[in-house]
């Protein structure tokens, strides 16, 4: 079973860098955002996060916590969060709970070998636990800036109408 857009997403558990655990109630009040990237220190995956660690102030002035996600082990998060200086935490889902949960899971075909692999994805919860806005199959650039549009388009309360 996986999460849809419009519906509370399931509560759960995660071990981010710094050992630090991240669960999702804990964070009731405050937009997230999961990225999910196939691997560490390659070329597109560095980029994205690059780009996500440049806007960070501005997701954070919205009240909005960013999390990347790979299968990578916490030691090679640590190492890849330290080489790029990214303010953000990053999630070891070694044993692909989370990558189950997101239905982030592709077959992929290289070379003519096939292996399953994370497909680049994003998704954006609101303050109450409720997934608002999927992106799948993401390109890389200018992606981050498509993330904070959506965050600034839907947590930030309307303006009150004024009476004539």
């Amino acid at each position: 079973m996986s999460v849809s857009v419009g519906q509370p997403v399931p509560d759960f558990s995660a071990t981010a860098t710094d050992g630090q655990t991240v669960r999702l109630s804990g964070l009731r009040g405050r937009w997230v955002v999961l990225y999910f990237y196939p691997r560490d220190n390659t070329p597109g995956c560095t980029v994205e996060g690059q780009q996500f660690r440049d806007l960070h102030d501005r997701f954070d002035a919205l009240d909005t916590v960013v999390f990347g996600i790979s299968r990578d082990s916490l030691r090679s998060h640590d190492t890849f969060r330290a080489k790029h200086g990214f303010p953000f935490h990053l999630i070891a889902d070694a044993d692909e709970t989370l990558c189950e949960l997101f239905a982030v899971l592709k077959l992929k075909k290289l070379y003519g070998k096939e292996s399953v692999g994370v497909e680049r994805s994003t998704f954006l919860i609101d303050a109450e636990g409720v997934l608002r806005r999927e992106w799948r199959k993401v390109k890389v650039d200018g992606h981050a800036q498509a993330v904070l549009a959506a965050v600034e388009a839907l947590a930030t309360p309307l303006p009150k109408p004024t009476c004539r």
